[in-house]
């Protein structure tokens, strides 16, 4: 892995307007009809990859390791939410990202998030799997469209994409 392609500053984004499947009542996670909490870490996490998958080498990944996160706000189904990530601290393999996920200007959610980068072939044969249907070192499998995401230095978003289903990764 290059060094100087994990620094800190490196940064991510996505985006997602809340639906029905979003909510706490849909989740499972509560019984009211606003963005749950697993979705507010799903998407930061989202956003931690986003900021990684360009800069990661060919069959490496990053697995999740360790969240807090703090759910501040509400929001409701039809809102549109941004989840940004901004690596500030890489110890070898394990990165340490700070969260924010923003309603508009009100902060909903903040947090950290570490990551830490491994051989994507060994980790799977470690756990008995393999990606079904995916090329050692293409992306994980395929679900529903997921958010808009974009990465780049902080201040500096890169080209928008569209990610792959949110709360797939570890």
């Amino acid at each position: 892995m290059r060094e100087e392609s994990l620094a800190p500053g490196l940064s991510g984004r996505v985006e997602l307007t809340v639906t029905e499947s979003d909510t706490a009542l849909a989740v499972g996670s509560g019984d009211v009809p606003v963005l749950g909490t697993p979705r507010v870490l799903a998407l930061t996490e989202a956003a931690t990859v986003a900021a990684l998958a360009p800069r990661l080498p060919p069959g490496s990944t990053s697995v999740g390791v360790r969240v807090e996160l703090e759910h501040l706000s509400a929001t409701p189904v039809g809102r549109t939410v941004v989840a940004e990530a901004r690596l500030t601290h890489v110890q070898g393999r394990r990165l340490t990202f700070e969260v924010t996920l923003t309603e508009g200007a009100e902060t909903a959610a903040r947090g950290r998030v570490e990551r830490m980068v491994v051989d994507r072939r060994r980790f799977l044969d470690r756990i008995g799997q393999a990606a079904p249907g995916t090329p050692p070192d293409g992306p994980g499998p395929t679900g529903t469209p997921g958010p808009t995401e974009t990465a780049g230095p902080a201040g500096n978003a890169g080209p928008a994409g569209t990610a792959g289903p949110i709360g797939g990764s570890a």
